[in-house]
C-alpha cells in the first residue's frame, strides 16, 4: 500500500477513506466492506481504478482507527447512520455502491431508501458475495459462538490475512467487530424490494457461504436492468485476488451507464 493511500485511511468519527473524493474525479465509487473489517479491505482499489472514478471506501464504528467508537448492533440504526453519511458526503456528481457481504446488504438497502426518500440515487450498484436468496445468514448461535469456534469458522472463510489468527491482540480487535456485524446481519428483514438502478454482480466458485447453486439469479426480478453475474475462482473473498478483473468490469458497466445519463 502506498504512502499516500495509508495516509487516507480512517480517523476516528470518519465513515468514508478518503473523507472526500478526489476533486478531479468525474463519477464517485462509495465501497463498503464485509463484516468485521474497514476501508482496509479495499486497500488496491484507488491503484487500478482509472483516474475520473474517486472512490471512498466505508469504515464502520469499532474497527480499524474507529475501534474506539461503539459498534453498530441493531441493522436498523447502523442504515440510518450510514444513510446520514453518504447523504453528507454527496455533490453534484455521479456515483456507484460497491459492496461485498454485508457491504452488499447495505449498499442494497442504500439504494432502495434513497428510491423511497426521493433522493437522487447511484447510477448503479455492484454486489459481491452476497445476493438476497440462497446465502448463508447468521443467526444468535454463530453469534455467540466460543472465540475458538468462531476463529475457526473464520479460517475456514479466509476473512482476515493469515497472521491475524495467531496474534491475541489482533484478534481482540477483529472479534468483537465481527460479532456486532453478525448481529446486525440477523436482523436484517428481506421485503423483497426493487433496486432502483442496474445491478452487476460477482461471486467465487467454491464461496462457502452460497447455499444455493443458483442465488445470483434473485437478483434478476430485483433490478430493471441486470447486468449480469460475473464468477471468479475462490471461495467469499475471491475479490482479493481478482481486484484489476472486477474493476475493470464493473467500470466498463459504469461508464456506459454515466455516458447515458449525459444523453
Amino acid at each position: 500500500m502506498s504512502t499516500a493511500i495509508a495516509r487516507k485511511m480512517s480517523r476516528p468519527g470518519q465513515w468514508f477513506q478518503p473523507a472526500e473524493a478526489d476533486p478531479e474525479a468525474r463519477i464517485r465509487l462509495l465501497l463498503f466492506p464485509h463484516a468485521g473489517s474497514g476501508a482496509i479491505i479495499y486497500r488496491d482499489w484507488p491503484e487500478v481504478l482509472p483516474a475520473d472514478i474517486g472512490a471512498q471506501a466505508v469504515t464502520l464504528p469499532g474497527r480499524q482507527e474507529r475501534r474506539g467508537e461503539t459498534s453498530y448492533t441493531e441493522w436498523q440504526p447502523l442504515v440510518e447512520g450510514l444513510y446520514e453519511a453518504v447523504l453528507g458526503a454527496s455533490d453534484h456528481r455521479p456515483f456507484a455502491f460497491f459492496g461485498h457481504c454485508l457491504g452488499a446488504q447495505l449498499a442494497y438497502e442504500l439504494a432502495v431508501r434513497m428510491e423511497r426518500d426521493g433522493v437522487p440515487g447511484p447510477l448503479m450498484v455492484g454486489m459481491s458475495g452476497w445476493a438476497p436468496t440462497g446465502f448463508f445468514c447468521p443467526t444468535d448461535e454463530h453469534i455467540e459462538m466460543p472465540e475458538e469456534q468462531l476463529v475457526s469458522w473464520i479460517k475456514r472463510l479466509g476473512s482476515f490475512p493469515a497472521e491475524i489468527y495467531d496474534n491475541p491482540a489482533m484478534l481482540a480487535m477483529v472479534i468483537p467487530a465481527l460479532r456486532a456485524d453478525l448481529s446486525v446481519a440477523a436482523q436484517r428483514v428481506d421485503l423483497g424490494a426493487l433496486v432502483p438502478c442496474p445491478l452487476v454482480s460477482y461471486g467465487g466458485r467454491s464461496d462457502g457461504l452460497q447455499e444455493e447453486a443458483d442465488a445470483f439469479e434473485s437478483w434478476i426480478p430485483r433490478s430493471p436492468q441486470y447486468l449480469g453475474h460475473r464468477e471468479y475462482p475462490g471461495g467469499h473473498f475471491f475479490i482479493d485476488t481478482h481486484v484489476e478483473a472486477i474493476t475493470q468490469d464493473f467500470c466498463g458497466h459504469l461508464y456506459r451507464l454515466e455516458a447515458a445519463a449525459r444523453g
